[in-house]
């Protein structure tokens, strides 16, 4: 049986809200948040963050988790994985989950409903999360990524902008939005971080589509559970709420 760990990779600096993975949220760091949800999972053995900046680093080793130092010239969450995982022993069919550090609020079974497909089939090698989008202003906003995909639910494309196009408006139709979270065999990650940026990745500043482009698939798994991804002080002010709110449930 494949073993299954997962690494969170988080950078302080950032054009849209820099310092994020460190921002109070009831009490504790956002990364934190994230971690313990990880620990909540069925399917991992084990969880690490990945970072090249020591205040997250001390942080997360400040709350008892383990943290991996990884290089600043990092292009993308996937590529500092890579080296992350380079300091664990792991054989090549084992199983590396990516959860995005700006998602406090996933659900712990999120993770084994990734990893699923590549349990059950030892000839895939990539996955991740698809949710059918309830709130209509994701459609058209440009940090809820689009996706759509064939009847085996392997990725057509992964977009921005909203897709698909419905050009006669009396069609039914749902948009999937692509969570962050993504569930990889550890010798595929080392090959796909080996791979040249691609036009489309370019364009769309989306590294999935470096796959795509390169001729791999990647399975998509359809979940009910929403994740809010916190880009901006607002969404953060949103998840705040949210918790708040659920703090009051319980």
């Amino acid at each position: 049986m494949p073993r299954v760990i997962c690494i969170i990779p988080a950078r302080y600096s950032s054009s849209r809200f820099e310092g994020k993975p460190l921002a109070d949220i009831a009490g504790k760091p956002m990364i934190q948040h994230v971690y313990e949800r990880v620990l909540r999972s069925k399917s991992v053995s084990h969880v690490a963050v990945a970072s090249d900046d020591e205040r997250i680093l001390s942080t997360v080793e400040k709350f008892g988790g383990n943290a991996i130092s990884t290089s600043d010239r990092h292009r993308s969450g996937t590529d500092r994985i890579a080296e992350a995982v380079q300091s664990l022993n792991l054989k090549d069919s084992d199983i590396v989950v990516n959860i995005q550090g700006d998602q406090p609020l996933f659900v712990p079974s999120q993770i084994d409903e990734v990893v699923a497909p590549l349990l059950d089939d030892s000839l895939l090698d990539f996955c991740t999360l698809v949710y059918r989008i309830r709130r209509e202003e994701e459609i058209h906003h440009p940090n809820a990524v689009k996706v759509v995909f064939d009847e085996d639910h392997f990725a057509l494309y992964f977009s921005r902008a909203a897709i698909p196009y419905v050009r006669d408006k009396n069609n039914e139709v749902s948009y999937y939005k692509h969570h962050g979270i993504y569930s990889y065999r550890k010798d595929f990650l080392v090959t796909f971080t080996g791979l040249p940026e691609g036009y489309l990745e370019k364009l769309e500043a989306l590294e999935q589509l470096r796959a795509l482009e390169n001729g791999y698939k990647i399975k998509v798994v359809e979940t009910e559970h929403d994740s809010v991804e916190v880009d901006t002080p607002e969404e953060l002010e949103r998840v705040r709420k949210i918790l708040a709110e659920e703090a009051v449930d319980s």
